[in-house]
């Protein structure tokens, strides 16, 4: 037994890997599922190399075998195949490097493949990655378009020149790359992120040709679908034949059935356009002639109205209600004025009746001390008091002289 590593008895390396090694051994055999990445025959070698790889992720693992399980009869093993490896995990001491080492390999029918694809379908399915809520609407007549295929394919012509043809003025940025075999989601992905990337580019077209199920499994890689779902940039994917039917499609913002679908898709026709701006030129004439009309008749209905088309008469007619308004209200302040005369005239009389200068007319008097105070009895005064005596012709002064008057008062 070794004794535990300490900072003062530490292992040597020859411990640490023989160690990993036999914790290693100890797993034992297990049942790995994978993607022949590479694959190696040395020659008459009696050892096969190749590399696992999981679809899913960016992770691989070597792997050796004899050759016999290698060529076994009915099992075509090539790059880019789908396996399943029955192998005894290895850790090499000498180069700490880990493998597998296989003693039987099966090849992964096309049932298994397609049952694969399904459970992948479902799981990014319930995490809302295929939701119609997600799809981003296409922009119109976009001046640039990234367009991600394989090398002077058939797929890029068809993109290319349908779209130039509806439209000339489109420009595009092609991103070349495997579209089948072990590196093709890889290649895929790099050139999805490098457009994604470039701001001048409005729309990104994923096109490659028909082939079978095995050909098109780069574009079921759930690596790949995840990296179109994080784009900022719509995705229109336009993979194999009408028929044909990959994950991406489900993740897209747009499915095409073919290269030339997606041309179509992407950018309008220019004939169709300008027919269409046409048209809608044509119905704005249409329109705007008809509110013209239609003003027109109005304004020589208003213009033939008998205010605007006689426009004296309403003021002749305004006349003859004022000079009406005006003899009435004449007549009527007469009226009130003489009415009003005569009740001064009244009152007047009235108050000349009740005057006291009517009875001085009368000829009688009014005898005032010098204060002013009325004298209404003779033993009020004084003899030689001065008085004012009041008539109707004026006031006369007078003196009290008791002596030409009788006892009584009387003279």
């Amino acid at each position: 037994m070794t004794s535990p590593s300490s900072p003062e008895q530490p292992w040597p390396v020859r411990t640490v890997s023989r160690k990993v090694a036999e914790w290693i051994g100890r797993l034992g055999e297990v049942w790995v599922e994978g993607q022949v990445a590479q694959l190696s025959r040395r020659g008459n070698a009696a050892t096969v190399f190749l590399t696992l790889r999981d679809p899913a992720a960016d992770l691989s693992i070597p792997v050796t075998c004899p050759r016999d399980v290698a060529d076994r009869p009915g099992l075509e093993l090539t790059e880019g195949a789908r396996v399943v490896v029955r192998a005894r995990p290895d850790y090499y001491v000498a180069r700490g490097s880990f493998s597998l080492r296989a003693t039987e390999i099966r090849a992964v029918g096309l049932g298994e493949l397609l049952a694969r694809i399904e459970r992948i379908r479902r799981l990014l399915a319930a995490e809302g990655l295929f939701d119609a809520a997600r799809k981003r609407p296409l922009p119109f007549a976009p001046a640039v378009i990234g367009v991600i295929t394989g090398r002077e394919s058939a797929a890029e012509r068809d993109v290319l020149v349908t779209a130039r043809r509806r439209w000339p003025a489109v420009r595009f940025t092609v991103h070349n790359c495997a579209t089948q075999g072990p590196t093709a989601a890889e290649s895929v992905i790099a050139g999805l992120r490098k457009l994604d990337a470039d701001p001048a580019v409005e729309v990104i077209v994923i096109a490659r040709g028909g082939g079978s199920v095995e050909d098109l499994l780069p574009f079921s890689d759930e690596g790949l679908v995840r990296a179109i779902a994080a784009t900022r940039t719509p995705v229109v994917t336009a993979v194999g034949h009408e028929t044909d039917t990959t994950l991406v499609d489900h993740v897209a913002d747009v499915r095409a059935a073919t290269p030339t679908d997606a041309a179509h898709r992407v950018v309008p026709e220019i004939g169709e356009q300008r027919r269409l701006v046409e048209g809608l030129r044509a119905r704005a004439r249409h329109l705007l002639g008809t509110r013209l009309d239609q003003q027109e008749r109005w304004l020589e209905q208003v213009r033939s109205r008998p205010v605007l088309a006689e426009p004296q008469r309403l003021l002749a007619g305004r006349a003859d209600d004022v000079q009406g308004l005006r003899t009435r209200a004449t007549r009527t302040l007469t009226h009130r004025i003489e009415v009003a005369d005569r009740d001064l005239v009244h009152a007047r009389a009235q108050v000349t009746a009740l005057s006291p200068a009517a009875t001085l007319e009368r000829g009688y008097a009014v005898v005032q001390r010098a204060d002013g105070a009325l004298v209404r009895d003779p033993a009020e005064v004084g003899d030689d008091e001065q008085l004012q005596v009041r008539v109707a012709g004026g006031r006369l002064p007078v003196r009290v002289d008791r002596a030409a008057t009788g006892e009584d008062g009387t003279p």
